[in-house]
């Protein structure tokens, strides 16, 4: 059974995605010349195609953006601008919340502490989780 995407992307949509496109302008992914904005759209792509909301779509387009931009002034940021909700899936999807994305723990360590910690997610961090 398809769930349906309910409800058109508004206003906060088109900002989330500007901000989106701003906050990683000068990274690309890993090992190419991709702009990372391109992991980002697939990711709330996935989301809206697996029947998210608005609300779901707006934290994928933002779930890395703690961990790579600037840690906790940027999720209070995205608090501020999109809500609590939208905060905590991203909060949720955070696996490194410093403020210098080049100083994070090794990377097999923290995505295995970081699963277990999904056990007990609810389903707007488990869609997006499961899109990334």
């Amino acid at each position: 059974m398809t769930v349906m995407h309910q409800g058109p992307l508004g206003p906060r949509f088109k900002e989330a995605l500007a901000w989106t496109i701003e906050l990683h302008d000068t990274q690309d992914r890993k090992g190419s010349k991709t702009p990372y904005a391109a992991h980002l759209l697939s990711v709330a792509g996935l989301v809206l195609e697996g029947g998210g909301d608005e609300d779901q779509a707006i934290a994928a387009l933002l779930h890395d953006a703690p961990e790579d931009q600037g840690g906790q002034p940027v999720l209070d940021e995205i608090r501020k601008r999109f809500g609590e909700r939208v905060a905590r899936i991203v909060h949720g999807c955070t696996d490194s919340m410093g403020a210098d994305p080049y100083r994070k723990s090794e990377w097999r360590p923290r995505k295995q502490a970081h699963l277990r910690e999904l056990e007990h997610a609810d389903a707007d961090l488990r869609l997006v989780y499961s899109a990334d």
